[in-house]
């Protein structure tokens, strides 16, 4: 049976489009890219709160094959990695293969015909012969499980859903959530409400932000003589490597580095921040990288004013006209701000139902055994399917580190399999297990395992425990095994 597309990538963000132009370096111009939004950028164009920028130098936070000389600033606020996104479908003419305000409700592998059945809410299925999902890692947002939020008589904004019709002027507002979503957002909100209440559960490590703006003469550099971006690339990219790989993957080796870390961003809360008290509640208990820190200037600065109150005492009841904490105190509000993150693993691995091979459920296989993926890629009993926001696929702390992997990966094994003369493809069970034995042993180092996490209420954990997330490699070695993998990890057909 013929398929109607050799391809559909589930996606239009950054994921999404790099895999489509790797698909069309190998000769696949047949391709469907579907997504649920009205647009493309994924979390790019999904999200627009005030203060929404890159919390990775721009630099590095964009496709090595494709620099752009143009950031205004050091952390490019989210406006230009939109028009960034714009840019390189636009470049690399994957507009015309992309279609908008479409929900994929699931795949289903067809051992007959040796294709993909994808099924498009209200719509017949359409085939290909391969299915890619580029779902990303923050696309379901967490809604807060608190009793009686569905009561609020006032205005809620959660920030995937931002609404800037909404005057915030004068308002009395809380804002529930302080992880790395908050701290663009809290200093932003604080600047137009009357009184701000921030509602905090866990701290959230946080460093000076090296952020100015990129003088005109640099940015024309950039133009005109691109190695002076790729340097400038390069020497962003070995500062994170070595708190990436060295601070938490290599924890238990080199501890000190990590503690280091942890001691320079005490010293800028320290700096900021007289009142120990506050001081006090806003420094973290669990080991710095047991969740991703965050860079700001203005964050903890915000909390001095005297119209801005940081609330630690759990929540315990939303009620029409405020919140009620545990200990019985209401504060009174006319608007809920909600920056409560991204559900990732019980629902977003995998965002749709997908059914492989023998009838095997993607989302239940994974939930009931381990989280697994080989290099990040690929899953035995789905054949063809190209799984780009999988379990230890994380690499480094720039996605453009994980996505141009992929992308090489990818460009290894179509390589080899139209070699072959084949159509289908599946790493096998034994290669699958080896990876995953491979990143566990190796993740025993890392500060998820050697420091203390238990207070850090991460993302990176799963539900049963484990550190799932990231891929405990430098990129040069992610990278280098992305082009020499072994072919014989797969079968072909």
């Amino acid at each position: 049976m013929t398929p109607q597309y050799d391809a559909i990538i589930v996606g239009a963000g950054f994921g999404g489009m790099g895999a489509a132009i790797e698909l069309k370096r190998l000769g696949f111009d047949n391709l469907l890219i579907v997504d649920r939004e009205a647009d493309l950028g994924g979390t790019w164009h999904v999200n627009r709160y005030p203060g929404l920028a890159v919390d990775i130098a721009s630099v590095t936070y964009s496709y090595s094959f494709e620099p752009n000389p143009h950031w205004s600033r050091m952390f490019a606020p989210g406006a230009e990695l939109k028009r960034y996104a714009e840019h390189v479908a636009d470049k690399y003419g994957l507009r015309p293969l992309m279609r908008f305000n479409t929900t994929v409700d699931g795949a289903r592998w067809d051992e007959d015909a040796q294709l993909w059945q994808v099924q498009l809410r209200g719509e017949d299925p359409v085939t290909a012969r391969y299915l890619l999902t580029a779902t990303g890692f923050l696309s379901q947002p967490k809604m807060p499980d608190i009793p009686g939020i569905d009561t609020f008589a006032g205005k809620v904004v959660h920030s995937t859903a931002w609404d800037h019709n909404y005057d915030l002027t004068g308002r009395k507002a809380a804002v529930i959530g302080t992880g790395a979503t908050a701290v663009q957002l809290i200093p932003q909100v604080a600047k137009k409400v009357a009184e701000l209440t921030v509602y905090q559960r866990t701290p959230i490590w946080v460093t000076a932000k090296p952020d100015w703006a990129i003088p005109r003469p640099l940015r024309t550099l950039f133009t005109r003589l691109p190695i002076t971006q790729r340097i400038a690339r390069m020497i962003n990219t070995t500062a994170l490597e070595a708190l990436m790989v060295i601070g938490v993957l290599h924890y238990r080796q080199a501890p000190f580095t990590n503690k280091g870390a942890a001691r320079f961003a005490m010293a800028h809360l320290r700096r900021q921040v007289k009142d120990p008290e506050l001081r006090r509640k806003l420094t973290p208990d669990y080991s710095f990288g047991c969740k991703r820190p965050t860079f700001s200037n203005d964050y903890f600065p915000t909390f001095n004013k005297p119209h801005v109150h940081l609330e630690t005492t759990s929540i315990d009841r939303v009620e029409p006209d405020g919140v009620v904490t545990t200990d019985g105190r209401k504060t009174a509000i006319d608007t809920l701000l909600l920056a409560t993150g991204f559900n990732l693993w019980d629902v977003n691995f995998p965002a749709i139902e997908i059914i492989g091979r023998d009838g095997r459920d993607l989302g239940k296989w994974w939930r009931d055994n381990r989280f697994q993926a080989y290099e990040g890629v690929t899953i035995p009993k789905f054949p063809n399917l190209i799984s780009l926001n999988s379990p230890y696929s994380y690499s480094g702390l720039s996605y453009f580190t994980t996505i141009e992997a992929q992308m090489k990966h990818m460009n290894r094994l179509f390589t080899e399999l139209k070699r072959r003369g084949g159509t289908t493809f599946e790493v096998t069970e034994e290669a699958n297990t080896a990876f995953l034995n491979q990143v566990t042993e190796r993740l025993e180092d890392s500060v998820f395992y050697r420091g203390d996490c238990s207070t850090a209420r991460s993302y990176y954990f799963n539900q049963h425990g484990e550190a799932a997330l990231l891929r405990p490699n430098s990129t040069l070695t992610t990278h280098r095994q992305a082009t020499r993998f072994p072919l014989s990890d797969y079968t072909y057909a």
